[in-house]
């Protein structure tokens, strides 16, 4: 493994001086998630802050995730993350759509903060915007909302964050993104006034049905109803992020008459996002009436790194 380099000139931010709070109200790790770290590696590949794999190619911001497209219509509010002056706002690019030229950003708001800070936020939902240039903005102040606009594959708020025209990652900030060499592994301070736990990988989803769900369902917020006792298979199946070859994924359906399934199914190739299923077809006239528990479990060399429960009901 190379070694990461720390390159020489490195910011020099007084303690205090700018920090961050949460710019998503959510709860991270329970209703919300990190997809995407600032990427510190300025050759070609990716690396995160910890020097893991949690970020792409030139990746120069922090993206805040939402579990699937039924989270982001319920509404999750995007929060100024320090107070300042809106520099710049745009609304009306629609969500899960094409975007004109020049707008990958979707619906956004620029803030201007003191000491030549500046903070940005994309791809939030249209219609939702409430903030316009010259507002002054106080940290937690409520921008718009979470979405789907511009150059997004999934429901998240893209935040980048500048001083003086460099771009800086408020996880590592000691070395700006894009510099000449890697800046990932430095132990300093980042910017976050309560501190936000690294997560590499985890579940975003869990569900039972009577087939192998299709995958746009399952990101759109696929539910999962009370089935009849004639329905064709019973299917367990996991949404996950974050997932490194190798991974395992446990599969468990436990019912009225004991247990129905305990598979495992690894993981191939790294993948941002993924869904495994795992299921039992129907041998009998119908399955034993009564309240059916599914898990999925995901681990990484024996280590668990998530794991989701759901319930349902089967029969009358």
């Amino acid at each position: 493994m190379i070694k990461p380099l720390i390159f020489s000139l490195a910011l020099a931010f007084p303690a205090g001086a700018f920090e961050l709070a949460l710019p998503v109200d959510c709860q991270l790790g329970k209703t919300c998630y990190i997809q995407q770290y600032a990427d510190h590696d300025a050759r070609a590949g990716a690396q995160d802050f910890t020097c893991g794999t949690l970020s792409y190619d030139g990746h120069d911001g922090t993206d805040f995730a939402l579990p699937t497209r039924a989270a982001m219509r319920v509404g999750v509010n995007v929060l100024a993350a320090a107070a300042g002056t809106v520099l710049n706002s745009r609304d009306g690019v629609a969500d899960f759509a094409a975007f004109p030229p020049g707008q990958d950003c979707g619906n956004g708001v620029l803030v201007q903060h003191d000491d030549g800070w500046q903070t940005q936020y994309c791809h939030m939902k249209q219609g939702s915007v409430r903030v316009s240039s010259g507002d002054a903005v106080a940290q937690g102040q409520i921008l718009g909302q979470v979405g789907q606009s511009g150059n997004a594959a999934f429901p998240h708020l893209h935040l980048s964050v500048r001083h003086n025209a460099d771009k800086i990652d408020p996880f590592g900030p000691e070395v700006p993104l894009g510099g000449a060499h890697l800046s990932c592994g430095a132990a300093g301070a980042d910017l976050w006034s309560d501190a936000l736990p690294y997560q590499p990988s985890g579940m975003l989803a869990v569900g039972i049905s009577a087939e192998i769900p299709d995958y746009a369902a399952i990101k759109a917020g696929l539910a999962s109803p009370d089935l009849p006792e004639d329905a064709p298979a019973l299917v367990v199946w996991g949404f996950m992020f974050g997932l490194h070859a190798g991974d395992a994924v446990l599969f468990r359906l436990t019912g009225p008459a004991g247990e129905v399934l305990t598979e495992r199914s690894v993981i191939e190739k790294p993948q941002a996002q993924a869904f495994r299923a795992m299921g039992r077809k129907l041998k009998a006239a119908t399955w034993p009436a009564g309240r059916y528990q599914g898990a999925v479990i995901l681990q990484r060399r024996g280590v668990e790194l998530g794991r989701q429960s759901i319930e349902i009901g089967v029969g009358p």
